[in-house]
């Protein structure tokens, strides 16, 4: 049978061919407001691993908290080379095994560390260095300084503890920001409130930093599953870092003015947005409405214009206040006579009385009495040659 090749020819024309395939689009995707909410809705995390929600924070971005550590370390080895109790105080020392950086005894200083004039010569507080002397100098050693070994231990463990949290989970500049304004107005505040005894502020900025953690804590409270845990272990570091204010030579009211402005610097910049990474489809790509959906929803949702300025207004009026209040030298005490009570408690050591103590000086067949003017108490010391400034601190202890 004949086949006519011109009908063979149509029969595979590829043009014909061609328009017989019908190729069928795949239908949009289709996102409902719950499904896009689904994509946006956090992911619930420890408070203390919550860092690994960002790819981009790593275990290595601790090295800001770790070098104001070590500048902590140095200005207190610093201090007890300065204070050399074993020849300035002629072997009256605890733990004499440390020889030169040996410490103060208990009774004149129950925080194991130096002597009174050891931390003014060193830039501690007082406010007649303030207001007579006017040696602002002070308000920037006077944060760097710790009252004795134990209160360095608990400090430092306890910025290491809090500090590294904040620096892993918002980065080392706003962790080192916080750190030093805190630090800072915790200064001026305890400037308003120094009195004629020497006073530390290096827990100043830890309270800042914690109350960075707690304003980051409550805007982020949602996402935390051990929430807490993480308000309890903030509680308690504060609670016992003030109690151990209460003893000599550590400021409290540092730590009230740090508490409070770190807390405002958290409220202002710590409130990051909440977002958990979207999971792609097979070819990696995403609807671009749909983003767009996410960004707009997630901005109307976590940013807080109002809130931040709020907060970066109160911070600004307090650091104006408290500066301005430094230098026109004004004594927060004689508006708030009980104040003085939770910057120190009376006891059987020491006393909270804000006056300057004066001794009597007798010295015969190489001893030396030394009577206070104030109670009778006296004290006789087995040698004479002794510094102006010791026979001050050892008159304060007579005093006490």
């Amino acid at each position: 049978m004949a086949v006519d090749p011109s009908k063979l020819s149509m029969a595979f024309d590829p043009s014909k061919l061609q328009t017989q395939i019908d190729i069928k689009p795949p239908p949009p995707p289709f996102f409902t407001e719950s499904a896009a909410e689904t994509l946006q809705e956090p992911t619930k995390l420890s408070f203390f691993a919550s860092r690994y929600r960002r790819p981009r924070r790593h275990r290595a971005d601790t090295w800001l908290i770790s070098l104001f550590f070590i500048l902590h370390i140095v200005a207190f080895m610093a201090t007890m080379v300065v204070n050399d109790c074993w020849s300035k105080s002629h072997g009256d020392c605890a733990l004499k095994a440390f020889g030169r950086l040996s410490f103060q005894p208990l009774s004149e200083n129950p925080l194991l560390g130096p002597s009174a004039s050891t931390l003014d010569e060193m830039g501690a507080l007082r406010r007649t260095f303030l207001t007579e002397n006017h040696q602002t100098w002070r308000l920037f050693t006077f944060p760097c300084l710790h009252a004795g070994a134990i209160h360095l231990v608990i400090n430092l463990s306890c910025v290491i503890f809090v500090g590294i949290h904040l620096e892993q989970e918002f980065g080392p500049i706003m962790a080192g920001l916080i750190y030093i304004l805190s630090a800072f107005v915790g200064t001026l505040v305890a400037a308003l409130f120094v009195e004629k005894r020497p006073s530390v502020g290096s827990s100043g900025p830890l309270f800042g930093l914690l109350g960075a953690t707690l304003s980051a804590l409550i805007q982020n409270w949602e996402m935390y599953t051990n929430k807490f845990t993480a308000l309890a272990s903030v509680i308690f570091v504060s609670i016992g870092n003030f109690l151990l204010g209460l003893l000599p030579y550590v400021d409290n009211f540092s730590s009230i003015g740090g508490f409070i402005s770190g807390f405002l610097l958290g409220s202002a910049f710590l409130s990051s947005p909440k977002v958990k990474e979207v999971v792609q489809d097979k070819g990696g790509l995403m609807d671009y409405d749909l983003k767009n959906y996410i960004k707009s929803r997630l901005r109307q949702k976590l940013d807080r214009p109002v809130y931040r300025s709020v907060s970066i207004l109160l911070f600004g009026l307090m650091l104006a206040g408290c500066l301005v209040g430094v230098l026109q030298g004004i004594n927060m005490n004689q508006y708030c006579g009980w104040c003085r009570y939770a910057d120190c408690v009376p006891s059987k050591s020491w006393s909270c009385r804000d006056m300057e103590n004066s001794c009597e000086t007798m010295a015969s067949n190489e001893q030396l009495t030394l009577t206070c003017m104030a109670n009778g108490n006296f004290r006789v010391l087995p040698f004479t040659n002794i510094s102006q400034a010791r026979t001050n601190d050892l008159c304060s202890v007579i005093c006490s």
